[in-house]
């Protein structure tokens, strides 16, 4: 309880400095915010929605959406029509494995209308990204360090897996890599390569994706390494397709890679703490990283230190310098999201039951909180969605 109170102190001591962060935009857009979580504690049902105004930086409180067993990462489908959802399960109908869930959105009120599901083969999905034909939907499972694609139908239903690939191997912490743990997927703007960052073998796999068979296949060179021990969790790409980035869960560090577009293939450049000085690293992990639109700045969450990391991005050279930390307003901080535009930020913090929201200095990608709080059970993933 104390480090909570320290946490909720720090962030509020940061909202009188809100308003410097830069003057707020004339008119905004609304959009509506999906927050995944953990349904295990009885704190969550599902998946719940607030509205959100990247004009005032007004967040509607969260309302159920749609329920459903452990929805811990979401990925809306380009149409804006359907929403998908794991189940970070073990055991899915009496087999070993989590599932996926197809819902119809309201595009009125944001609610979801579940509308099939499908084993993952593998347990623990943990997340899940569309492609960008819309005719698939990839999924990567922690559990047992596996990726599956699943074709989708015209009506945004899910059929059963048209590709599934079981990773092999292990790396140096005998505790957390004694096998494979594919923690994130995730598709290259042309959509020719699925990218996972796999935590039990410390690799960035790469793979051939075929969008109409709806397969995959290992690129050459099959994966690029990171520092042993370091855990890959999530991983994107910088908006200039010349760099990407992956959080070391394990390492509490960043990996700054080059990116040739035209083999698929990624080099490591640098690898930077995600803590500052002093901090013991043994009481943190990282969970998220994300790229701002600008591609002026890379953040990564800190759980454990409570804090998003924020970098500075050399336009040339791809690589991160530090810029400092925010403090998220609660304990374990997962997924945040970058509301479109750039101009404020929404992290989810697991563990206080809330979503915080900040404004973004877009001159030094400072994140400063604007007092808003609202309450969610167990919130680990943010999405936004165009209303209208």
């Amino acid at each position: 309880m104390d480090n909570v109170m320290t946490n909720r102190r720090q962030f509020l001591g940061t909202t009188a400095g809100a308003l410097a962060a830069g003057p707020l935009a004339a008119a905004g857009k609304e959009y509506f915010v999906y927050f995944g979580t953990y349904t295990n504690q009885n704190r969550s049902k599902g998946i719940y929605v607030s509205r959100f105004n990247t004009g005032d930086g007004k967040l509607t409180a969260p309302e159920l959406a749609g329920e459903v067993v452990n929805p811990s990462f979401l990925a809306i489908h380009w149409n804006r029509k359907y929403l998908y959802s794991v189940s970070e399960t073990a055991e899915y109908n009496g087999q070993r494995g989590g599932s996926v869930t197809a819902f119809a959105i309201d595009r009125k009120s944001g609610k979801l209308t579940r509308i099939n599901e499908a084993a993952t083969k593998g347990g623990a999905p943990c997340h899940l990204n569309v492609d960008k034909t819309g005719r698939n939907l990839l999924t990567a499972n922690y559990g047992n360090g596996s990726v599956a694609v699943f074709p989708v139908n015209p009506d945004g239903s899910v059929r059963e897996t048209s590709s599934f690939v079981q990773h092999q191997g292990s790396s140096v912490d005998q505790r957390r890599q004694q096998g494979p743990h594919a923690h994130s997927i995730n598709l290259s703007a042309d959509n020719r390569f699925a990218v996972v960052a796999d935590l039990g073998l410390d690799q960035v796999l790469v793979y051939r994706f075929d969008p109409v068979a709806g397969t995959l296949s290992p690129n050459d060179p099959p994966f690029a390494k990171v520092n042993p021990g370091g855990g890959p969790r999530h991983f994107v790409f910088h908006p200039s397709g010349k760099f990407a980035y992956t959080n070391l869960e394990m390492g509490s560090a960043v990996s700054a890679m080059t990116y040739d577009k035209a083999k698929g293939v990624f080099n490591v450049i640098q690898t930077v703490p995600t803590l500052p000085a002093g901090y013991d690293g043994s009481k943190n992990s990282t969970a998220e990283v994300q790229v701002h639109p600008s591609g002026k700045f890379v953040y990564c969450s800190n759980r454990g230190h409570n804090s998003i990391a924020i970098f500075r991005v050399d336009p040339s050279k791809g690589t991160l310098e530090p810029a400092g930390h925010a403090n998220t307003g609660g304990e374990i901080p997962r997924n945040f999201g970058i509301a479109p535009g750039g101009e404020y930020v929404i992290a989810a913090n697991q563990n206080t039951d809330n979503v915080v929201v900040f404004r973004v200095n877009t001159s030094t990608g400072a994140l400063t909180g604007t007092g808003q709080v609202e309450k969610v059970g167990m919130p680990v993933c943010v999405k936004f969605m165009a209303i209208g």
